[in-house]
C-alpha cells in the first residue's frame, strides 16, 4: 500500500555540518517567531535506477532508505516550480510492485538496479510562528555518497534543505532565501542529492541520447514539429502513475496527449517519414482506445448525473439515482481495469520505447529541414479544408442518425485542425492561435451533440432496464428528451459558429 503526499522544497550549499554557526538567525522572517532544534538522525539511502539511468534523466528518483522518521521506499515524481509528488510505501527488501508500475513509463520496462548510496548526518531545524504552528523544516545534511556500479568512488558534500509545511504560503520560501544569500548561502546547482551524487562521484549525467542537435537544425520546421512532440510525449509519460492512482481527469489529460501526438505525426507527414510513424499512430489510437472507455464512462455519468439532481424532486419516480450509481459503479470499475490492463501491456512498453527513438532519432523527410512557415501553414491548411468538407456534408443533411455521424466525423476533423495550429503557434503566431480558437468553438458545439448521441443511447438502455424491472420509466423518458433538446439547439447553433472559423480572412493571415 502506497501513500504520497506533495513536497515543495529548495536546496542550498552549506559551509559545514560541524559547526552551524554560519547558519543565519531566521526568526522574524516571514512570519518565523522561533527555530526549534529536533535533533540529529542518521539516514542510510539506496538509489535504483536503469543502467542508462532513465528515472534520473525524467527528473524521477527511487529510493530505499532506513533510519529517520519516514524509512521506507520513496518515489519522487516532479511537478512544477519548487515541488514534487513523494509516494512511499513501506520498507521491504524488494522493490514494491505499485512503485515498479509507477515508474514504468520512465524505466520502459528496463530493469531497475542500485546506482548510488547516500549516507546522510540529518540534524533538523522547525521554523514555527507565533501560534506554535511548524512553517516549514530546516535541515542541515552532512552528505556521503558512494556509486554502486563498478568501481566504488564516494563523494563529500553538506546542504540545506528547506521544505514547507502543507498549507505554508510559498512565499516563506523567497524569504528565507533572501536571508540565506544574504549571508553568502547560494542555491544548490543540482536538483537533488542523487544528481549531484552521479556527477560528484564520476557516473556522469543521466545519458540521454539526444543527437537533433546534430541532425535537426534550429530554426527549421523539423525542429519545431520536434520541440511540440517532445512536449506531448512528455506529458504522456508523467500523466501515466496519475492514470494508474486513478487521479481525477487524467485519463482525460493522458487521452488528449495521444490525439495531440497521432494528429501532429499525421498533419506533418511531409517533415517525418510516415513508414517510421504511421505503427507509431496505430498503436496511440489504441491506446486513446483503451483509454477512451474510461473516459467517455466519467464524461457521461457526469453529465446524467447533473441532469438528474436538477430535477425537481417529483419528477424523479422510482429508484433512478440508485440505478444510475449501480450502473456507473459496473461500468467505470470494468473501464478502469481496461486502462491498466493497458498500461501494463507488452504493446503499451513498445509504443513508449517507439516514441522514445522517434523524439531521439527523428525519420527526417527532406522538408524538415526547409524553414517552417510555408511547410506548418501548408499542413494546417490541408487539415483545415478537410474539416470544411466534413462540415458541408453534415450542414446538407437532414436530422437523423446519418446527420449525427456525419457531425461526429467533422468533430474528428476539427480537432486534427486545432492540433495542427499548436506546433505552429510560435512560428506562425496570432493568425494561428486565432484559427485554434475558432476551430476549438466549433469542436466546442459538436462535441456537445456527440455527447448527446451518447447519453440517448445510454438512457434508452438505462429506460430498458428499469422497466424490466417494473421500475418507473417517466424519468428516463424526461431525460431522453432533455438531451434530444440539447442536440437541437446545438444544430441551431452550429451554422453561425462554424461561419465564424470558415471566415476568408482567417484563411489569408495565416497564409501572409
Amino acid at each position: 500500500m502506497t501513500q504520497s503526499k506533495r513536497e515543495t522544497e529548495r536546496k542550498y550549499d552549506a559551509p559545514s555540518a560541524d559547526d552551524a554557526s554560519w547558519l543565519p538567525d531566521l526568526t522574524g522572517v516571514g512570519g518565523i517567531t522561533s527555530v526549534v532544534e529536533k535533533g540529529t538522525h542518521e539516514l542510510d539511502a539506496v538509489y535504483h535506477d536503469t543502467e542508462d539511468l532513465r528515472l534520473a534523466a525524467a527528473s524521477a528518483t527511487l529510493r530505499r532508505r532506513t533510519g529517520g522518521t519516514d524509512a521506507g521506499w520513496h518515489l519522487k515524481l516532479p511537478l512544477s516550480g519548487d515541488s514534487r509528488e513523494e509516494v512511499q510505501a513501506p520498507l521491504s527488501e524488494n522493490l514494491p510492485d505499485d512503485l515498479r508500475e509507477l515508474v514504468l513509463s520512465r524505466t520502459r520496462g528496463a530493469e531497475l538496479t542500485p546506482v548510488v548510496r547516500i549516507r546522510s548526518t540529518r540534524s533538523t531545524r522547525q521554523l514555527v510562528d507565533s501560534g506554535g504552528t511548524v512553517l516549514a523544516e530546516l535541515t542541515v545534511d552532512a552528505v556521503r555518497a558512494q556509486s554502486l556500479g563498478g568501481t566504488p568512488t564516494l563523494a563529500a558534500w553538506t546542504e540545506i534543505e528547506v521544505e514547507l509545511a502543507e498549507g505554508t504560503d510559498p512565499s516563506l520560501l523567497d524569504a528565507v532565501e533572501k536571508t540565506l544569500t544574504r549571508n553568502g548561502i547560494d542555491r544548490a546547482a543540482g536538483p537533488s542529492k542523487l544528481a549531484r551524487a552521479l556527477e560528484t562521484t564520476g557516473l556522469g549525467a543521466p545519458r540521454v541520447p539526444d543527437p537533433r542537435a546534430e541532425t535537426v537544425e534550429s530554426g527549421t520546421a523539423g525542429a519545431e514539429v520536434l520541440a511540440y512532440l517532445d512536449s506531448q510525449v512528455r506529458s504522456l509519460v508523467n500523466l501515466d502513475p496519475a492514470v494508474r492512482r486513478d487521479r481525477p481527469d487524467s485519463v482525460h489529460k493522458m487521452r488528449v496527449a495521444c490525439r495531440r501526438l497521432r494528429s501532429t505525426l499525421r498533419s506533418y507527414r511531409s517533415v517525418l517519414d510516415r513508414e517510421v510513424t504511421d505503427p507509431i499512430r496505430a498503436d496511440l489510437k489504441w491506446l486513446g482506445g483503451e483509454l477512451g472507455a474510461e473516459r467517455d464512462q466519467e464524461v457521461l455519468m457526469e453529465e446524467i448525473g447533473a441532469r438528474v439532481e436538477a430535477l425537481p424532486t417529483e419528477l424523479v419516480l422510482g429508484p433512478v439515482t440508485a440505478r444510475l450509481r449501480a450502473w456507473n459503479v459496473a461500468r467505470a470499475d470494468e473501464a478502469h481495469r481496461r486502462s491498466l490492463e493497458a498500461l501494463n501491456s507488452p504493446r503499451y512498453l513498445a509504443l513508449l520505447d517507439s516514441l522514445a527513438t522517434l523524439t531521439a532519432r527523428p525519420p527526417l523527410r527532406p522538408k524538415a529541414a526547409r524553414k517552417p512557415k510555408k511547410v506548418m501553414v501548408k499542413a494546417i491548411l490541408k487539415e483545415y479544408d478537410r474539416l470544411a468538407a466534413r462540415m458541408a456534408r453534415a450542414l446538407e443533411l437532414p436530422p437523423g442518425k446519418e446527420r449525427d455521424v456525419a457531425l461526429h466525423e467533422a468533430r474528428k476533423a476539427a480537432k486534427k485542425t486545432r492540433y495542427a495550429t499548436e506546433p505552429a503557434r510560435a512560428v506562425l503566431g496570432k493568425p494561428a492561435k486565432r484559427l485554434g480558437r475558432r476551430v476549438k468553438s466549433v469542436q466546442k458545439v459538436l462535441g456537445e451533440h456527440q455527447d448527446t448521441v451518447v447519453a440517448r443511447d445510454a438512457l434508452r438502455k438505462l429506460a430498458v432496464a428499469a422497466q424490466a424491472a417494473a421500475e418507473p420509466g417517466f424519468t428516463w423518458g424526461l431525460l431522453y428528451g432533455g438531451q434530444q433538446a440539447v442536440a437541437a439547439e446545438d444544430e441551431r447553433d452550429l451554422p453561425a459558429v462554424w461561419t465564424k472559423a470558415s471566415k476568408p480572412e482567417l484563411r489569408k493571415r495565416l497564409s501572409r
